[in-house]
């Protein structure tokens, strides 16, 4: 199955992980699907985090990833999944305070984030068990530990 990922950088760290990182965990969460696919992720700073969330999300100040499904009616079907806009300050600063590996925060976000875009969610503790449930078994394929622990928390 082709996957074609835009990844954008809006803003500059070291810490940001590579286009074949990124890449291999969208890959993890995608493996199942058989149609081709394409989807952006646009890495950002604090500032364009916050105004997408407010503008979005009605929730002010910069969050870790928002996730854009594309939802629009086309006369046939598009492999388009939808854009993902992660703020790596917030990557940064979650992954120092939850005590975890950056390189293993950014695989959680960016999994977190495609599943989100194919419809998963955490709205209820139903969703929020079965997202997390995929969440741990796909880090967990991929070598990294289990994501949540007790201060982890739900974006």
């Amino acid at each position: 199955m082709p996957i074609l990922i835009d990844i954008q950088r809006a803003c500059t760290s070291e810490k940001i992980p590579s286009d074949i990182a990124i890449t291999r965990w969208v890959k993890s969460v995608l493996d199942n699907h058989d149609d081709p696919i394409e989807l952006s992720i646009r890495v950002v700073g604090e500032a364009e985090s916050a105004t997408l969330n407010q503008q979005y999300r009605g929730k002010s100040g910069a969050t870790n990833v928002l996730s854009f499904p594309f939802s629009a009616v086309t006369p046939e079907p598009l492999p388009l999944l939808g854009d993902l806009v992660i703020c790596a300050p917030i990557v940064t600063l979650e992954a120092s305070q939850q005590k975890k590996a950056i390189e293993a925060h950014w695989a959680h976000i960016v999994i977190h984030g495609v599943l989100h875009l194919l419809g998963y969610d955490h709205g209820n503790d139903d969703e929020a068990q079965t997202m997390e449930t995929l969440e741990t078994e796909i880090l967990l394929g991929l070598n990294y530990p289990a994501p949540y622990t007790d201060t982890t928390e739900h974006n």
